[in-house]
């Protein structure tokens, strides 16, 4: 395989990959390259609690033309250890500090054209204070039952590949069971 960079920029950049198929033709592929990236679903109560409360916020994306739901989420620094940055972007978006932080899953969001994985969080045992966004960052952060944050799914109102994602697998997994570590241990 051969890559010929065609773009670089502050958070990705564009290759062209001349990369052999498996069935042994040979063609060009445009490729963003990408980080990484983590997100946190929030819990504010245990997860497996009958209905907990979780933190979700509303941010402004251009992409998506307005205001979306999401979990918190942010891209790896250079070197950067994925729990860190969950960790990490769940106080600069929610103002949250997680007294107990467990790795979901690792996803990759769009394969067709870049290599982007996102590494996603299950937080509990959370301590409030206030988000602390970037500059391009607006945001505001809120609270919902779980019960209410599944209509919202079902209404089509979160509509974010990776908050979809880590909802649904806790949804599916982690609140099916105890917590690796209870809190307050």
């Amino acid at each position: 395989m051969t890559s010929e960079r065609k773009y670089t920029g502050r958070v990705i950049h564009v290759d062209h990959d001349v990369v052999a198929f498996p069935n042994g033709s040979r063609g060009t592929l445009e490729m963003i390259r990408h980080p990484g990236a983590c997100a946190v679903v929030p819990m504010l109560d245990c997860p497996t609690d009958d209905d907990p409360r979780v933190v979700l916020i509303r941010q402004f994306r251009h992409a998506a033309d307005g205001f979306i739901w999401e979990i918190p989420a942010g891209t790896l620094g250079p070197g950067e250890d994925p729990d860190r940055c969950a960790r990490r972007e769940l106080v600069e978006e929610a103002g949250c500090t997680a007294g107990q932080l467990e790795r979901l899953t690792s996803v990759f969001t769009t394969p067709g054209f870049t290599d982007e994985i996102i590494h996603l969080y299950l937080a509990w045992d959370l301590s409030r204070g206030s988000a602390q966004p970037e500059h391009d960052e607006f945001l505001s952060v809120h609270d919902f039952r779980w019960s209410e944050v599944g209509r919202m799914i079902e209404r089509g109102e979160i509509r974010d590949g990776k908050s979809l994602t880590a909802l649904m697998f806790v949804q599916c997994f982690a609140r099916k069971r105890p917590p690796l570590v209870s809190p307050g241990e």
